[in-house]
């Protein structure tokens, strides 16, 4: 039977679970803690392989695209068992493979924020009363659904020291100048503990490429402002290919202030942001098959380099 559960919204506490079922089951698997929210709940890691290519996958820095942690858990389960049984994943040895890259993987960065959404957190508890509270100032968004902040009310992906400035500008000129369930920048970059430490560890790690999933739009952002790295555009170009998704221009009122800007601007390497499914956030559950159908050839392409 699945460890990971795909069928079920998922929480803070099954992540954990699923974490460290993953980790008993397979022991080549490592975890650790990056870092504990403001309500104490764990940033965990899942970390394969051990090769000398290293690259990060990331999920859910925004708590309603939590659907993007199942895919990122359902990969990690299905390369470990690749891995276990000498066979393939989409084209791949799993050993070789595993010998030839380490991925580490993040996938809950948002954990407050998920457990709101999907109702670990609900009414009469004192973090669903706070947030409620915050979510106030923005009566045109539905909540707990619109819900893509942490609970402190800050937007994750806009805390990165690239661009902060222009993002803040951005984003307070269309009124989100408060915390609230999206779109504000906090009041310094990495201000927040998860984000943090999410850059801390990148920085420990050094990785050869970054992969940020969230939802919706079926596209693979690429770029941030002029920065030409050398190979991220036909790679990219492969990730298209292999999922149907499009290789496109992030708009410009969200290009600034993400983890992929940061980590192209930081270490001119390849980052990308992937926008997985279509619709309406948080996607429902339906079409999980066809995004981890989609998305799991980019995590490979994005693995290997190739």
């Amino acid at each position: 039977m699945a460890i990971v559960q795909t069928g079920i919204p998922i929480t803070s506490q099954a992540n954990e679970q699923y974490i460290r079922a993953l980790v008993s089951t397979y022991p080549f698997l490592r975890t650790e803690v990056l870092t504990n929210t403001a309500f104490q709940r764990p940033v965990s890691t899942l970390v394969a392989g051990n090769g000398p290519r290293k690259v990060i996958f990331s999920a859910s820095h925004h708590a309603n695209e939590w659907i993007t942690s199942l895919v990122l858990l359902q990969f990690a389960e299905e390369l470990a068992e690749a891995i276990r049984s000498g066979g393939q994943i989409y084209g791949r040895n799993a050993r070789e493979l595993a010998e030839q890259v380490t991925i580490y993987m993040v996938p809950m960065v948002d954990p407050d924020g998920v457990d709101l959404v999907t109702g670990a957190i609900g009414p009469g508890d004192i973090q669903y009363d706070l947030a409620e509270r915050l979510a106030r100032d923005y009566p045109m968004i539905p909540f707990p659904d619109g819900w893509k902040a942490n609970l402190l009310g800050v937007d994750l992906n806009l805390q990165y020291p690239a661009g902060w400035l222009q993002a803040r500008e951005i984003k307070f000129a269309q009124g989100f100048v408060n915390p609230g369930p999206r779109d504000y920048v906090g009041r310094a970059p990495l201000n927040q503990f998860e984000t943090r430490a999410l850059a801390g560890y990148t920085e420990y790690i050094d990785p050869a490429l970054v992969v940020a999933l969230h939802s919706q739009g079926k596209e693979i952002y690429w770029q941030f402002k002029d920065i030409l790295v050398p190979g991220a555009e036909e790679l990219g170009r492969k990730m298209a290919a292999a999922s149907g998704y499009t290789l496109a221009d992030t708009p410009f009122n969200s290009s600034f202030a993400g983890y992929k800007d940061w980590f192209i601007q930081e270490f001119r390497r390849p980052g990308y942001t992937i926008e997985v499914g279509e619709g309406v956030n948080p996607l429902p559950l339906s079409q999980f098959d066809e995004i981890y159908r989609d998305v799991a050839p980019i995590l490979i392409i994005a693995a290997t380099g190739e």
